[in-house]
């Protein structure tokens, strides 16, 4: 316990945080990605456990997210020694802008997938 630093919480709102965690040779930044409405939260869903799966590929992300959060990295001393710390923040955050605009565009194509799906639907009955 007395290695542990303040934790940190950035909020944008209740369903958009960062947590970060920091000791004394790692940090810990766990991310709670925004959910507006359910077909984000499926979305969410299914994107995080795609990433998770293949959490080695991504040297810094855990495997699973601290509670209450969807995507966690750990940055260890041994993470900063092998790469530039400036280009671990630009992955954190390039990932985070990423992540938001990856869920909108699926969202965009689910919503115009089903669009199509109904108006044929439709179309059988006139």
């Amino acid at each position: 316990k007395e290695l542990l630093m303040n934790k940190i919480l950035i909020s944008r709102n209740e369903n958009e945080q960062v947590l970060i965690e920091s000791s004394i040779n790692s940090v810990r930044i766990s991310i709670k990605i925004k959910q507006a409405d359910d077909i984000e939260a499926i979305l969410v869903k299914k994107f995080t456990r795609f990433l998770t799966q293949r959490a080695e590929n991504f040297f810094i992300m855990r495997r699973k997210a601290v509670e209450g959060f969807h995507i966690s990295f750990l940055i260890t001393n041994f993470h900063t020694e092998a790469f530039l710390k400036h280009k671990l923040i630009d992955f954190v955050i390039n990932f985070m802008q990423d992540v938001d605009k990856e869920v909108s565009e699926i969202k965009i194509s689910v919503n115009a997938r089903a669009r199509i799906v109904a108006r044929e639907y439709l179309s059988q009955f006139q």
